[in-house]
């Protein structure tokens, strides 16, 4: 047969991401003394669309604490944030929306986004628009912290990681109806190319292990195990249950 979408994926560079305008990684600031024992004072210089990115960013800039100049950094923008506004970086900042600070210094039910994963990675959870995190609890010994996922799980994570206090601006995006082939056609020019997307069981058995038949059938299970050759693996890979999930959300 011919070579499936899903290898080709892998190999091709027509599948890869749309990145010449994009405006650059989003981090938190690199974690210096002044943060660890104080605070750092920046400014939000602009806030801007990045292209293929649901949230806006803004530009906050810092001064260079060991030589002359400005830090320019790109953070994505939390609800509320303005041109002009101060924000304030560290273990001695206000529980304001816009600042960062450790998540060991948040009361609990702190709603938090750009939360580090480990101390001083720069900012890995809850990154997307309208998405946040909430401070759960807090260890007796003030080392753990306990978090709240965008998607309901929970995490512990060291008490030295920082976050941005508020959520991220551009919620509710999926709240308003594509309507049109169009709309989605530009939406995924930006990201990448993976729109739109045949369905194995409309191909013809040559392009798809679902494809062929008379009629639109699989014909086979679609489990598949994971360590199928690569040519086999579509369907539910490795899938440990299938089917729609039965019963309450338990907690």
């Amino acid at each position: 047969g011919r070579v499936i979408r899903g290898s080709r994926k892998g190999k091709s560079l027509i599948f890869t991401a749309k990145t010449r305008l994009r405006k650059g990684a989003v981090k938190l600031r690199v974690l210096d003394y002044a943060e660890r024992h104080g605070y750092a004072k920046g400014i939000v210089k602009k806030i801007m669309h990045d292209p293929g990115r649901g949230a806006p960013l803004c530009e906050v800039h810092f001064r260079n604490n060991y030589k002359y100049g400005l830090d320019k950094q790109l953070w994505v923008a939390v609800e509320g944030s303005y041109t002009g506004q101060f924000v304030y970086c560290g273990a001695k900042a206000r529980l304001e929306v816009g600042n960062c600070l450790p998540v060991g210094k948040m009361p609990e039910g702190t709603v938090v986004s750009m939360c580090e994963e480990k101390s001083s990675d720069r900012g890995r959870l809850a990154r997307a628009s309208g998405c946040n995190c909430m401070v759960v609890g807090h260890s007796d010994d003030g080392k753990k912290t306990r978090i709240r996922l965008p998607s309901g799980s929970r995490k512990t994570v060291p008490s030295t990681c920082r976050a941005v206090i508020g959520i991220v601006a551009g919620g509710g995006r999926l709240d308003k109806p594509v309507l049109k082939a169009g709309n989605n056609h530009h939406k995924y020019k930006v990201k990448r190319n993976c729109w739109p997307r045949v369905r194995g069981s409309a191909m013809n058995p040559v392009e798809h292990p679902h494809g062929g038949g008379n009629h639109q059938h699989v014909g086979h299970p679609t489990t598949m195990s994971r360590d199928a050759v690569p040519g086999q693996k579509v369907g539910l890979i490795a899938a440990r249950r299938t089917g729609i999930l039965r019963g309450g959300k338990k907690k």
